[in-house]
This record gives structure tokens, C-alpha cells and sequence, in this order.
């Protein structure tokens, strides 16, 4: 069966650094495109970035230089690094296999078997 857990959200403060973390198992990992998405209180599901399996990587243009995603094939696990953390970054962050579904909101947490729980961030002064 296909499970993506998520790891690494916190409270934190603004301007702290985050790096989250999700394990991959019960699909072909190494071949899979994943994302990165997160859910803000009162917002619409929002995509992050984007890996392939070679390490190719796509962002929203709001996301780039603050949101930086990474994948280790041989761990099975995704990386999201935050850098530079505000207020209006609190949310759940969840990992995904990536298609133009995720990016265009179509699909969201529990549609299918590529979601996992989420991992909260806050952000708090």
C-alpha cells in the first residue's frame, strides 16, 4: 500500500530556517514525480514545488527562492527546506505525487492514496 508520512514541522519563529522530510513507501519512488503542497488556515490549497525522479524541480513563481525541494531516490524520501519563515507560512504541509492536478488544485489531502497526514508548521513571534 502506498504511504507518505511527513516529518519536521514545528513552531517555530520568524526568520527560522525548516527543513521537512517525507517517507516514501509501497510505489516505484525513484520514478515518481512528487510536490510539496500546504494548506493554510482559511486558504486554498496551495502547490510549493515540485521534484522528478531525475531531480528536476519546478516552483510557482511566489515560491521560488524561499522554497527549495529535494529528493534522496535511495531513502525514498522527499525534502521541502523553508528558508527565512513568516507568519503567513503556518499551515499543514503535505507531500504528494505531483501532476497538473495537485498544481491545479484539483485533487487535495485524501483524494487518492498519495497523501499523507500532513505535518503542521506555526509560526509564532
Amino acid at each position: 500500500a502506498v504511504q507518505l508520512e511527513e516529518s519536521g514541522g514545528g513552531t517555530v519563529q520568524p526568520g527560522d530556517t525548516l527543513r521537512l522530510s517525507c517517507a516514501a513507501s509501497g510505489f516505484a519512488f525513484n520514478t515518481t514525480p512528487m510536490a510539496w503542497v500546504r494548506q493554510r488556515p482559511g486558504k486554498e490549497l496551495e502547490w510549493l514545488s515540485s521534484i522528478d525522479g531525475y531531480g528536476t524541480t519546478d516552483w510557482p513563481s511566489f515560491a521560488k527562492g524561499r522554497f527549495f525541494i529535494s529528493r534522496d531516490n535511495a531513502e525514498n524520501k522527499v525534502f521541502l527546506q523553508v528558508n527565512n519563515l513568516n507568519t503567513a507560512d503556518t499551515g499543514m504541509y503535505y507531500c504528494t505525487r505531483d501532476s497538473c492536478f495537485v498544481r491545479l488544485r484539483r485533487l487535495s489531502p485524501g483524494s487518492d492514496d498519495y497523501w499523507g497526514q500532513g505535518t503542521q508548521v506555526t509560526v509564532s513571534p
